[in-house]
């Protein structure tokens, strides 16, 4: 999770290519995103420093050169389709921002209710009551955005069906993934969780019956 917060700078690189950085209220908004993001990470590594698991700058660039070619072809490749896309492309960044942020969120909250180590569910609790703050733009953006534009609606359907991946799996190996998945939504609570996450995008316009959380459990066998 601390590698996943890390790593947000390089979503923001990725997106300030897109149609979003010329919305003065995206980019305020994707401003703050970013800062609370790196200090989520840092706060997080100095759990991890304590355990002695290796964090910090040569940890951060190791993981970064390990997604190689693809992390440096990524920002050209959703620029240009971005902005052949123009403005709708917005709503999409929107809506997938809100499912991560959903999906963040319900981690964090399962990771609370598991763990039983009182100053790390203080910081835990600490970095979800943020994660509601970016949810609630996500969220609100995306449904203005998306209701009554067919066009926007189809283009996000279209891109979360086929490109939407469980939050950090575009960073960590599918190991880490699969442990990171079975220790959060593991089970028949873990689960209800995942559903009650895909019945929020259910009721964004136009997004209702994808299954995106459920259907990545099925993908690394956690359901």
């Amino acid at each position: 999770m601390s590698d996943v917060e890390t790593h947000t700078v390089c979503y923001l690189r990725d997106l300030l290519v897109t149609p979003s950085h010329a919305d003065p209220e995206v980019t305020t908004f994707l401003t703050m995103w970013n800062y609370e993001e790196y200090w989520h990470g840092e706060a997080l590594d100095a759990v991890l420093d304590v355990h002695d698991v290796p964090t910090g700058p040569e940890h951060t660039r190791a993981l970064r050169k390990r997604l190689g070619r693809r992390d440096r072809v990524s920002p050209i490749v959703q620029s240009l389709l971005a902005n052949i896309l123009g403005p709708d492309f917005i709503a999409t960044h929107m809506t997938w921002g809100a499912i991560n942020e959903w999906c963040t969120h319900a981690g964090y909250s399962r990771f609370i209710a598991v763990e039983d180590n009182p100053l790390l569910t203080e910081i835990l609790r600490r970095i979800a009551k943020q994660e509601t703050r970016h949810i609630a733009f996500y969220n609100s953006q995306a449904r203005r955005r998306l209701k009554g534009n067919p066009r926007a609606q189809r283009i996000t359907r279209f891109a979360l069906r086929n490109g939407w991946r469980i939050v950090g799996s575009g960073v960590m190996p599918e190991d880490d993934v699969r442990h990171l998945l079975t220790y959060l939504f593991g089970g028949p609570d873990g689960l209800a969780q995942a559903r009650r996450i895909d019945a929020k995008i259910d009721t964004l316009p136009g997004q209702d019956g994808l299954h995106l959380v459920e259907r990545q459990l099925i993908k690394y066998s956690i359901a």
